[in-house]
């Protein structure tokens, strides 16, 4: 190990520059010193490690099949080192300007805004602008860095990375099944009332969870409708109906008995979370770095 470390970083550069110039004078022209100094390194690098790394002549240089293995290993090091000191250095730097983000209401209460509240902490040079909307924003005209969108993507022309993963559980009060006769048949759940999200697809096929090629179709008659994942909560937690809803959404009801899963034996195809930006050229450093941060954060915090 001690050897490893007294090798200078220098050395190798020098070292790689030589091969890629083909004489010790390109090599002092390419990293910015002095054909002697560019001798020297070589010579220490070789007495370091034991071994000659290149064959000298009068009239040229060529790798020996040591140095020829050493030399892409070199690459590879001063790569990575390159990578690592600049993301060193925007992960320290202090952004400016202003972070746009819309995200739903909901996911933004549960999640976004408390991250936006500690990212902006570590950057009290950044200003922050949430907007909670119901619909997809146009993220070019109304001039948003950064949208967190959930379920199932439309091709936009945006950019989307994708943050995590939720799943859709339908759910009722124990009063309204009750009050219904519920029979627990897969096939009665159609004649209860339901609850949508404006746009949400009523006609679903769902899986057995322990025998996924085991699907049930189904398409729910909408008996209420809102623009408002927050109301289609409201509206079965007044046993109007059951709905498919968020886990992130219904995890303290289901806990405290305010509500039920109806056909816990059958799940919904996996939902997605997105982070989706406009298609630029280059994705601006306080995007990036919000999206890293908010992977972490997501993770480490329990929903409210």
């Amino acid at each position: 190990m001690s050897s490893l470390v007294n090798i200078n970083l220098n050395r190798l550069e020098a070292f790689v520059a030589i091969v890629n110039s083909g004489s010790l004078t390109g090599a002092a022209q390419a990293i910015g010193t002095t054909k002697a100094m560019v001798s020297m390194s070589l010579k220490l690098l070789e007495a370091e490690l034991g071994c000659s790394l290149l064959t000298r002549t009068t009239r040229r240089m060529s790798l020996t099949d040591v140095g020829e293995r050493f030399y892409a290993d070199c690459v590879g090091i001063i790569e990575q080192a390159q990578t690592a000191i600049e993301t060193a250095r925007q992960g320290h730097a202090s952004l400016t300007g202003e972070l746009r983000i819309t995200s739903t209401l909901e996911y933004g209460v549960h999640f976004v805004v408390r991250a936006l509240a500690a990212f902006a902490k570590l950057h009290p040079q950044l200003k922050v602008n949430f907007s909670s909307s119901i619909g997809l924003a146009d993220l070019v005209s109304e001039r948003f860095d950064l949208a967190i969108r959930m379920g199932q993507l439309i091709d936009s022309g945006y950019r989307a990375l994708p943050l995590r993963k939720f799943a859709l559980v339908l759910v009722a009060t124990p009063t309204y099944l009750q009050s219904r006769g519920w029979t627990h048949v897969p096939e009665d759940v159609q004649s209860l009332e339901w609850v949508f999200l404006s746009g949400f697809n009523a006609r679903m096929k769902l899986s057995r969870r322990d025998s996924p090629n085991i699907r049930f179709s189904l398409s729910a008659p909408i008996s209420i409708q809102t623009d408002s994942a927050s109301a289609v909560l409201q509206f079965v937690l007044q046993s109007s109906g059951i709905a498919p809803l968020p886990d992130w959404m219904v995890e303290e009801a289901l806990e405290d008995g305010r509500l039920v899963q109806v056909l816990p034996e059958y799940e919904w195809p996996e939902q997605g979370i997105y982070a989706v930006f406009p298609n630029t050229q280059h994705v601006q450093a306080k995007v990036r770095s919000f999206i890293d941060f908010f992977r972490e954060f997501q993770f480490a915090q329990a929903p409210i």
